[in-house]
């Protein structure tokens, strides 16, 4: 088949979950044309560079603009508004090229606006693949309180409207919630290739990873735990005149080989690290970006299960507290069951299987693959949203 898919740039889950996806599609035979904006293009450009049936092409995206708090909403509005013109005329450039060359006979979202926007003027069917449908199309009232409430609608309503109608959703999630919407179905988180290849080996170091103003504000704390070692990433390598903290420069193969081989994991509220530190069963520390609230709901399952710990920042009682419990979240992680991407593949093969021979959108899957899968099957007489 020919499948247009969709990439947000804006952080790089979207994009490595994506190559997963991507990598399968090709290997089945599909060609693929993907959208994307900022930093996931250059990935991807590089992953796919020898593959054939791959073209990427760039759009303009949204991006956030983030301070020592989390995100700032009046710079990152200031800085799109300013790009707005030369986004959008750009955009209509990218969208009249693709519709001459290539004639989708599906679309794959992962939570990106232009492939959508291409799937509904040209009726096309939109699987979406992402984590964030899962604020709309689950219920969360046990983990919704207090001050969130308000929050937790705007960014429900938020999901919604992004992706609306589309043919099935797909919702990556390493936790359990009862699913309120039809055409959905939870699936496993997508996992990197080398994240599924590593071994388990706790060792004696405490992998911390923020962005840099925020762990620029941290670095006393650390530099006061004399007591456990620290391997921090983020502020590029670096000497150190505290022996128990190691400044990292990035890799890709360094980050996992640490993130493996931790005791625990000092990070924000990221879906993909969570979903990794779960599935390696790494004791996470989260702290979710402020207004960000699905990575508020994430870190909320993370706590509930006692896989490790949210907060709302970083402090010497709360990163001593979550020292002081990793055994006992280490223990309840050993009760999870890892999952690799065979279901989550199985139910991609399905749809577009169901999309070429014209069906309906699907109620529900049956894909052999979903015997064990982490959620019921939802009833059929929910309605589709």
């Amino acid at each position: 088949m020919r499948i247009l898919y969709g990439v947000v740039g804006e952080g790089m889950g979207h994009a490595t979950r994506s190559r997963v996806v991507i990598q399968h599609l090709l290997d089945q035979g599909h060609q693929v044309h993907v959208v994307v904006s900022g930093r996931a293009h250059a990935f991807l450009a590089e992953a796919f560079a020898e593959r054939v049936a791959f073209e990427l092409t760039e759009i303009r995206g949204l991006r956030l603009v983030q301070d020592a708090d989390g995100v700032d909403r009046s710079e990152t509005l200031w800085a799109n508004l300013a790009d707005a013109p030369e986004s959008l005329r750009h955009n209509l450039r990218v969208y009249r090229d693709v519709a001459r060359r290539f004639a989708a006979e599906v679309v794959i979202s992962d939570f990106e606006s232009w492939a959508y926007l291409y799937a509904r003027a040209h009726e096309v069917p939109v699987i979406s693949i992402d984590n964030i449908q899962i604020l709309h199309r689950c219920s969360h009232s046990e983990q919704i309180g207090g001050t969130w409430s308000r929050n937790y609608a705007l960014a429900r309503y938020s999901a919604k409207a992004k992706m609306r109608g589309a043919y099935h959703y797909l919702i990556t999630t390493a936790f359990r919630a009862p699913v309120r919407k039809g055409r959905t179905t939870l699936v496993p988180p997508i996992l990197r290739p080398e994240v599924l290849a590593a071994e388990r080996k706790p060792g004696a170091h405490v992998l911390v990873y923020q962005h840099g103003e925020a762990l620029e504000a941290l670095l006393p704390t650390l530099q006061r735990l004399s007591s456990h070692r620290f391997r921090v990433y983020g502020l590029g390598e670096r000497d150190s005149a505290h022996a128990h903290i190691r400044f990292c420069p990035f890799s890709q193969a360094g980050f996992i080989d640490d993130l493996a081989t931790a005791r625990g994991v000092i990070a924000g509220g990221g879906f993909s690290l969570m979903s990794e530190c779960v599935h390696l069963q790494v004791p996470l520390l989260s702290v979710p970006i402020a207004d960000q609230f699905e990575q508020e709901l994430n870190a909320r399952y993370l706590e509930r299960l006692d896989y490790g710990v949210r907060a709302d920042a970083l402090s010497e009682a709360v990163v001593t507290r979550f020292l002081g419990q990793l055994d006992r979240h280490a223990a309840a992680l050993r009760t999870s069951t890892p999952h690799d991407n065979t279901m989550t593949l199985a139910c991609v093969d399905e749809l577009l299987r169901r999309v070429a021979l014209g069906e309906p959108p699907p109620e529900t899957l049956d894909s052999p693959s979903l015997g064990d899968r982490i959620t019921t099957h939802i009833d059929a007489a929910l309605p589709p949203g």
